[in-house]
């Protein structure tokens, strides 16, 4: 049994920001299952022998299906995981949980909002060392709370947004989207290429994505 990961993207080619990943695991079954968890990952198993290029065309078939199943799970999760605790009056920040002074309970829109002053405190220094270490540099950053994606960007005008709710999480999270969102000015797509320029400004991805899949807490 091995696993590896593919993307599938939307529509007519790949949009920096928009390829969702799916760990594919090669197993003893007959046939392609596909599954989409409550936090919004993806999972696929794939007779052993069948080509990881048969794999890509049934995930690109259905990809309208699958970002649509991805953005509803992943959006409740994300929404309960914000609210998770509150009616203790806490609240996830950089991978802890806060209590809320007075005892007072705040809303979503609320959370966001001290989110986006945190980013906005955070995101200078960290863009100024991922840059030197990704080797790009974008025209802009916006800090905006999204619902499906932690980051995008636009390689034609080097534009990047970052998902506000990243402060939920501990603060080597941010580090990486803001490398994996630069790493798309120079390549892209998610090809071998940008693995590498990802892999040489974060060494430990893959830890990182790991924890980005659990509850901001714990």
């Amino acid at each position: 049994m091995s696993s590896f990961i593919l993307y599938v993207n939307d529509g007519d080619g790949v949009r920096a920001g928009d390829a969702i990943p799916v760990s594919v695991t090669r197993k003893h079954v007959r046939n392609l299952n596909l599954r989409i968890h409550r936090d919004g990952s993806v999972v696929l198993s794939m007779p052993m022998a069948m080509p990881a290029g048969r794999a890509q065309e049934f995930l690109d078939r259905r990809a309208a299906w699958i970002r649509k199943n991805v953005d509803s799970r992943f959006k409740r999760a994300a929404v309960q995981d914000l609210l998770a605790g509150q009616g203790a009056s806490t609240y996830p920040l950089w991978g802890e949980s806060v209590e809320v002074p007075n005892g007072d309970k705040l809303t979503l829109d609320e959370v966001d909002e001290i989110y986006r002053e945190e980013l906005a405190h955070r995101l200078p220094e960290i863009v100024m060392w991922m840059e030197s270490q990704v080797g790009a540099h974008a025209s802009s950053w916006k800090i905006r709370a999204m619902a499906t994606r932690w980051g995008s960007c636009t390689p034609k005008t080097g534009a990047i947004r970052i998902n506000a709710r990243l402060a939920a999480y501990p603060p080597e999270c941010l580090s990486y989207v803001v490398a994996h969102e630069l790493a798309h000015l120079l390549e892209p797509t998610h090809n071998a290429r940008f693995h590498v320029i990802v892999a040489r400004a974060i060494p430990n991805e893959p830890e990182i994505r790991a924890r980005m899949r659990k509850p901001p807490v714990g």
